[in-house]
């Protein structure tokens, strides 16, 4: 049995879709509208309940679980705590100091601490995963080369544990970084330019944790990017 901890977006979707009839599974939905409330063994939580969604797994014998779909992240004030989510608080806090990705990270280790280990969220779809290399008929230009360079760079130097994954370069400059509205809103806010076209780039930080929080872009992002020019 293999716990399934879903958040929004349709790769939670490609997955069920992919091990449905192949795998036991139970889901952990903490989706605000409660999107898996139809299927089978699906338990609806917030992000705040860790006893209970320990309690379900342990009960369920899943010594596995994988985390797809965004999981928005609210304030540490307004979420609910059960008894076992209190005790784990004061843990939550101290890392919530250096950014989204850390509390993660904790989270990952508190379910292994629960003898719980988290897989990869692209297991059971590694076809979702591009290989190196160029996969359209329109190649980068020398100054888009440059670009990408100038970003990648950029990018390193950034916090490794915040909410920014991605930026956009527009002749070799940073136009703007991803914030915690994430990278929809940063396309949305980019004004064209008729002269220039730039350059999204968004991909994983050394410390990044690519098992509970693996950087994406699926269909809505290019429909954005070719809006923003």
């Amino acid at each position: 049995m293999i716990g399934l901890i879903f958040g929004e977006t349709d790769f939670p979707k490609l997955i069920l879709k992919k091990i449905r009839n192949k795998k036991k599974f139970l889901i952990i939905d903490l989706t605000k509208k409660k999107n898996f409330k139809r299927e089978k063994n699906s338990f609806s939580f917030s992000i705040g309940q860790f006893g209970k969604i320990i309690k379900i797994l342990k009960e369920k014998k899943c010594k596995k679980v994988l985390f797809a779909g965004k999981i928005d992240k609210p304030k540490i004030s307004n979420l609910k705590f059960d008894v076992k989510g209190i005790y784990y608080l004061p843990r939550i806090i101290k890392v919530s100091k250096l950014g989204d990705a850390a509390i993660l990270k904790e989270l990952i280790k508190i379910l292994s601490e629960n003898k719980i280990k988290v897989i990869k969220s692209n297991f059971f779809n590694p076809e979702l995963t591009l290989s190196r290399g160029n996969f359209t008929k329109i190649t980068p230009t020398k100054l888009d080369l440059e670009n990408i360079k100038i970003g990648i760079k950029n990018l390193k130097k950034i916090n490794a544990y915040n909410h920014v994954q991605g930026l956009i370069v527009r002749n070799k400059k940073v136009i703007i970084r991803e914030n915690q509205k994430g990278t929809k809103k940063m396309l949305q806010s980019v004004k064209r330019d008729r002269k220039q076209h730039g350059i999204l780039i968004k991909f994983p930080k050394k410390k990044q944790d690519i098992r509970a929080d693996l950087p994406t872009i699926g269909i809505d992002t290019l429909k954005d990017c070719n809006n923003a020019g």
